[in-house]
């Protein structure tokens, strides 16, 4: 199975591979090709580092270069968002109205892939593994 992965699971790989429960790092080595890392992960991330606290501090931990330097030398393969992905509804759609988890679960739909995540919201969720 070819794995989509979560932003949150794509900062731990890159910053702090030890917070990867086992079952992250086990469902990460057997996947069927590379890891995907999807263009909405990186606007996410984008948008919380360019985001601050009132305190100063970024509310993102980690530039989305750093990330796409990261998975670049990790040989994940990028997914770009497209309009097919825009445009398409969640077949079993979310209670929740976080967009960036609904593009990543269509894209895992659309494209065959199961969204690696610990997002307790979407972890029963057909098109996710845990």
């Amino acid at each position: 199975m070819r794995l989509l992965l979560d932003t949150h699971i794509v900062v731990w790989a890159a910053l702090d591979p030890e917070a990867l429960s086992e079952a992250e790092r086990r469902w990460m080595a057997e996947s069927d090709g590379p890891l995907v890392l999807s263009a909405v992960a990186v606007w996410e991330l984008r948008l919380k580092w360019h985001s601050f606290h009132i305190s100063g501090d970024r509310k993102g931990p980690v530039s989305p270069a750093s990330i796409v330097t990261f998975a670049t030398a990790m040989a994940w393969e990028f997914l770009p968002l497209t309009a097919h992905h825009a445009m398409t509804d969640l077949a079993h759609p979310l209670e929740h109205k976080d967009p960036f988890d609904e593009l990543l679960l269509v894209q895992a739909q659309e494209e065959g892939m199961r969204l690696l995540t610990r997002d307790s919201k979407l972890n029963q969720h057909p098109h996710a593994v845990e």
